[in-house]
């Protein structure tokens, strides 16, 4: 941290998210001197409160998976009892690593880190209070990357003691006996399939008809018989009216000693329905950080909730940037870094654009999703024609052999060029695989030059290229009507 108490710089940056640490760094590289700014720990909700240490956590499911189904592979493996202490031990050694190797980015490029809660005066001066004194921060450029936060949707009883967001879940010291998620996107649903796994009884609540309403149709359905069989309860087009405490001693759930807890109730088909549960999850989404005072103040075009920006990044204050989760759409930390990018390379005077259809996603449930460019139904939104090729894993080799045989390879081309516009994967793996189709999308290639390209044999990469074969109907490994 500076000395002084007044510093000048080119580029100014608020939070130290994925956003905000990428585009500092990047500057550094661009050779701009940079001040970023963070009120809590480098990393972000990604590394802090989502992306990493979930991840962490859905690698004890796996092993949790692995062990219930040994006897398949010829191993006679019982679940004795899933030790969430060591866990959660080795989720914090995780998050922390991660941590201190962003931190040590930050130092290597020379970056001026400020700990602290910064104002913005103006959009060319930051007020920082860190505790210990206050430190103004003029700057030709400001950028801002100050994220999102958990949605609370107006439920009465939200506020009680034991209804938590991702945030205070990833801090359970002990293992929920039975929990209610509100909400089946992405976040709702890694938590359901991470806490069924180890022994948690699990039930979704979704007012929409589906799961993963914005993802391809076919994917959430598929998903959803896999996950239904695994035992998790869903309860779709139902709406949440109410949450409250179980006091009453004939209430509380025979399963559990614990007297914290809760009942739900909500209201589907015109029939009001309650269940009872230990904790709630509310995975209603997330909101961008656009409501403070400062923010406000500074004049800021809001859409949607979110700072409005042009393809450049660029605010509708001069000199003023924004990127990640505080200018809305996907909130994904890879996008969040790619903006980041982008904005601090316009600030620099470079002219930088950001192809959005080139933005993959990923659900890290078992079987994972992952999908990049635009499906079906977007394609028809476009009036666009579109070839479909489709490959199921059931038919892979590989995936046969690892005992993962639930899933798909979809692939949308265009009918009169050719050229990849999209694929859907759920399998195992799903969000490694994607890369080699988000290559595709981002350089226009064409489904024959995938179909032609030597994979790898045994492979769970060979359903991308069959999908391509069969879009063009000539798949090897499936029966294709086209031929």
């Amino acid at each position: 941290m500076a000395a002084s108490n007044d510093l000048n710089t080119n580029i100014a940056i608020l939070g130290g998210g994925p956003a905000g640490y990428v585009a500092a760094i990047r500057a550094a590289q661009l050779g701009a001197e940079v001040v970023l700014i963070e009120e809590k720990e480098l990393g972000g909700v990604c590394l802090n409160q989502g992306c990493i240490p979930t991840k962490s956590f859905l690698k004890n499911a796996e092993a949790a998976h692995l062990v219930q189904t040994s006897k398949e592979y010829g191993i006679d493996a019982k679940i004795q009892a899933v030790d969430w202490h060591s866990a959660w031990l080795r989720k914090e050694r995780v998050v922390k690593n991660s941590r201190m190797g962003v931190e040590s980015l930050i130092a290597a490029h020379k970056i001026i880190l400020l700990k602290g809660r910064g104002y913005v005066e103006n959009p060319r001066e930051i007020r920082v209070e860190t505790g210990q004194e206050s430190v103004r921060v003029s700057c030709r450029h400001l950028i801002i990357t100050v994220g999102s936060e958990p949605l609370l949707p107006k439920i009465p009883g939200i506020d009680l003691p034991g209804v938590l967001t991702s945030n205070e879940a990833l801090e359970f010291k002990e293992i929920p006996r039975s929990l209610v998620i509100v909400g089946a996107g992405v976040i709702g649903l890694e938590f359901a399939d991470m806490f069924n796994s180890i022994g948690t009884k699990v039930t979704v609540l979704e007012m929409e008809n589906s799961i993963l309403p914005k993802e391809d149709r076919e994917i959430g359905e598929e998903l959803l018989k896999v996950l239904k069989r695994k035992g998790i309860g869903f309860k779709l087009g139902v709406q949440v009216k109410k949450i409250e405490e179980i006091k009453e001693i004939e209430e509380i759930n025979e399963i559990s000693d614990h007297q914290d807890q809760l009942k739900i109730l909500f209201e589907g088909n015109r029939k009001e329905t309650v269940l009872k549960a230990e904790k709630i999850l509310v995975a209603a989404g997330r909101r961008s950080r656009t409501y403070s005072s400062d923010l406000i103040a500074l004049g800021l075009e809001i859409e949607h909730g979110a700072i409005a920006v042009n393809e450049k990044m660029a605010t509708n204050v001069p000199s003023v940037y924004a990127a990640g989760d505080v200018i809305g759409g996907k909130l994904l930390a890879h996008l969040a870094y790619a903006e980041g990018r982008v904005a601090v390379e316009n600030a620099l005077g470079r002219e930088t654009r950001l192809n959005y259809d080139t933005v993959p996603t990923c659900t890290y449930t078992h079987p994972e999703i992952a999908t990049v460019g635009i499906g079906e139904e977007e394609a028809a939104k476009r009036g666009i024609k579109v070839l479909v090729g489709r490959f199921e894993l059931r038919h892979n080799s590989r995936a046969m052999t690892l005992g993962e045989r639930d899933g798909f390879v979809k692939v949308v081309v265009d009918r009169e060029s050719g050229v990849i516009l999209g694929g859907q994967i759920l399998g195992s793996q799903a969000s490694e695989m994607i890369s080699e189709l988000t290559l595709a999308v981002t350089l226009g290639v064409k489904a024959e030059i995938i179909a032609e390209m030597m994979h790898p044999h045994p492979t769970l990469s060979e359903a991308i290229m069959e999908a391509c074969g069969d879009a063009l109907g000539r798949s090897i490994h499936k029966v294709n009507e086209k031929n």
